[in-house]
């Protein structure tokens, strides 16, 4: 019997996706449940698993194809097997070959999944990869290493690479989610009236605090105390007294949200992604440590579902990460504030009179001034840092 491989129903707020690489040839025998392709869509990287065993007989759509909800992209067999299928397989692979060959370095048998997903999603081949693990085989580490190497090692899966004399250009497509980002960011500067308030905060209380309690912390709650469950608890609070700091607009009315949804900007090889904390404001401070270092890991291995990145009332994004100083976040719609978090650098501060050095951040407050005023964009950055300089607000409610 011929099963159709289809592209899954994608969600309201994602029209289409790119077929990254395929896993499988036309041809080959499958399992049940085997992931047979990536797909990229403008958020996340989904599988699209073998609905049923067998062998995959033709492959109808090749990689780096644009396709939509529901789509056909290949037949599976349940009745073949893979050496009576192999002849009639070599018809279905006519995609070029600068495209099919990439991807069939990176579904090599010596490279961890992990490997091969951090792989395809840069675009190189993971056979000229350097395996370190047993038996040679690439581990993720080996691919990032791999990455980290000067220009000069560009990758073969390069599109194209144009060489005038001894000054190299590579021309690279952005992958969709670095399309969706810009044009979300030139969607936020061309639609909201963005301006910025900073304040800077003593970041030793809660130094103080998290090294005196660390240890105890992770050993309860098997997870390490950072600083990032401080700076949401410490939003939430702000926004509670500050509604307008967690409202939207839409059209000519302004939402305000009865809930708490803080989108955290994490890293990933793919590009910066923003997963939500949902209703934030019941949560323990376990409870978001433990949410932000899962969407931290699946940010790495492209694990985070589309759900997660969507919606959000209020972002917190830590530039501090990559040593930034000083920056101007951009809103991200259709929210109407930012905070910018940044390094903590030893300064000398003036406390009664005295000159003393204090750990310090800046803090850098984004915000739409179409329905917010300078008055609760100040307010509600104050509100923040109190709360960082002095903890115990957080547990009083103050």
């Amino acid at each position: 019997m011929i099963v159709e491989v289809k592209v899954p129903q994608l969600p309201e707020s994602v029209s289409e996706a790119t077929l990254i690489s395929w896993k499988k040839k036309a041809g080959e025998a499958v399992a049940r449940d085997e992931n047979l392709i990536d797909i990229e869509t403008d958020k996340v990287v989904l599988e699209i698993p073998a609905p049923q065993a067998g062998v995959l007989v033709e492959i109808i759509v090749a990689d780096g194809a644009t396709v939509t909800s529901q789509q056909v992209i290949a037949k599976i067999d349940t009745a073949a097997t893979a050496a009576a299928s192999a002849p009639a397989a070599a018809a279905p692979a006519a995609a070029p070959a600068a495209v099919s060959a990439p991807a069939a370095g990176v579904t090599g048998g010596h490279a961890m999944p992990a490997a091969k997903k951090l792989a395809a999603d840069a675009g190189i081949n993971v056979a000229d990869v350097e395996g370190t693990g047993r038996g040679g085989r690439v581990l993720k580490e080996d691919v990032q290493n791999h990455l980290a190497k000067p220009a000069a090692a560009a990758p073969a899966a390069a599109p194209a690479i144009i060489i005038p004399g001894e000054r190299p250009e590579q021309r690279v497509p952005m992958s969709r989610l670095r399309q969706r980002v810009a044009e979300r960011l030139l969607q936020s500067q061309s639609t909201n009236a963005i301006l910025t308030t900073f304040n800077e905060v003593n970041m030793k209380p809660v130094m103080d605090l998290r090294n005196k309690y660390k240890d105890k912390f992770e050993k309860d709650h098997g997870v390490k105390l950072g600083f990032m469950g401080f700076f949401v608890k410490a939003a939430v609070a702000a926004l509670k007294k500050y509604p307008i700091m967690n409202a939207s607009v839409d059209g000519n009315d302004i939402v305000y949200h009865g809930y708490f949804d803080i989108g955290v900007a994490v890293g990933s090889p793919r590009g910066l992604v923003v997963p939500i904390i949902r209703d934030a404001d019941k949560l323990s401070l376990a409870d978001i440590e433990k949410t932000i270092a899962d969407f931290g890991k699946r940010a790495q291995e492209g694990k985070l579902g589309v759900e997660e990145l969507t919606g959000g009332t209020y972002t917190i994004s830590n530039g501090g990460t990559f040593g930034s100083m000083m920056s101007t976040p951009i809103i991200n719609p259709p929210q109407s504030a930012i905070l910018g978090m940044h390094a903590t650098k030893e300064r000398a501060v003036v406390e009664n009179g005295q000159v003393v050095v204090r750990p310090m951040m800046y803090l850098a407050q984004s915000y739409d001034h179409r329905i917010i005023d300078g008055r609760e964009a100040v307010l509600s950055l104050v509100a923040i840092k109190d709360a960082i300089e002095d903890p115990a607000r957080l547990l009083l409610d103050l």
